[in-house]
């Protein structure tokens, strides 16, 4: 029992930032905006949590502060993709893959001075779980009840009408971009912060894209997100947890998330969750246009 206890534990902690760039990226989906660069703002959270927690008072910095900064470059990192896509119309995903490069490549230089240091304050992992939990369930409930989540999907669904009833769809856009930049930020500083309270170039291992394909396997739902993030952080459980302990080799461990995430697109595709996706996904808007 109290293995089983630990697992689920564990589970929650590595599924944690996939909840919080997952619940972002369904909300810019949702709006009509595919970002695959969630990778690279990640990153770049995680460096600017990292650098502002230890540059304001040498390790004894100001959590709360690093995780504003980590939130607000994720943002800023954003509204690149926001006005490529939207505003000039590019194609989402080119400018999305753009994104996350950019972003893994800032991040691996600005953060070289960080390279090795530790943060000695380190922040509790807790917070950031609770906090996903709750803003799943305020996601679903918003996206199905009230009047700011019926203007979301509508703009996802049928921007042209949308329009037409008076509804800004680039502005609804935007800011849910702006959104979806924010949380891939909370989940860089919730690595760099809480569960590996350090920086190391590439220290996001792929969860971003994790988190993109999780959007699909959740058929865009914040509800089914929180379950989605334990299995795969549960994945990640197993993945250390049986390495060394079996004739298997540790690559293979190392692959597993990335090998599932392949299988349960799959498995999605087979049981048609595409047909929940919004109907207007990855189309840019302009007015007067069909």
């Amino acid at each position: 029992m109290e293995e089983i206890w630990n697992a689920l534990s564990r589970a929650l902690s590595f599924g944690t930032p996939l909840l919080l760039a997952s619940l972002g990226a369904i909300i810019n989906e949702r709006a009509g905006v595919v970002n695959l660069g969630v990778e690279g703002m990640m990153a770049v959270g995680a460096l600017a949590a990292f650098a502002v927690a230890y540059g304001s008072g040498a390790g004894e910095g100001n959590l709360y502060l690093a995780v504003v900064a980590a939130a607000l470059a994720g943002t800023l990192l954003s509204l690149l993709h926001a006005f490529a896509s939207i505003t000039l119309r590019a194609n989402q995903f080119v400018s999305g893959l753009a994104l996350s490069m950019i972003g893994l490549g800032v991040a691996g230089l600005l953060g070289k001075r960080f390279e090795g240091f530790p943060l000695f304050n380190q922040a509790p992992e807790w917070p950031f779980t609770l906090g996903a939990v709750l803003l799943a369930l305020v996601l679903a409930f918003g996206l199905a009840y009230t009047r700011l989540g019926l203007v979301v999907r509508s703009v996802g669904e049928n921007p042209g009408a949308a329009d037409a009833l008076g509804i800004d769809v680039l502005r609804v856009r935007y800011l849910a971009v702006a959104f979806g930049g924010a949380m891939a930020g909370l989940a860089g500083a919730f690595l760099s912060l809480a569960y590996r309270p350090s920086w190391t170039d590439g220290m996001t291992v792929g969860l971003g894209w994790i988190a993109v394909a999780l959007v699909i396997f959740v058929g865009w739902s914040p509800l089914r997100a929180i379950g989605g993030a334990v299995f795969f952080g549960l994945l990640y459980y197993l993945q250390f947890r049986l390495q060394g302990q079996s004739g298997i080799p540790t690559e293979f461990f190392a692959a597993m998330p990335y090998l599932l995430v392949i299988v349960v697109l799959a498995l999605a595709g087979l049981r048609r969750v595409q047909g929940a996706a919004p109907e207007a996904l990855g189309r840019p808007y302009q007015r007067g246009e069909r």
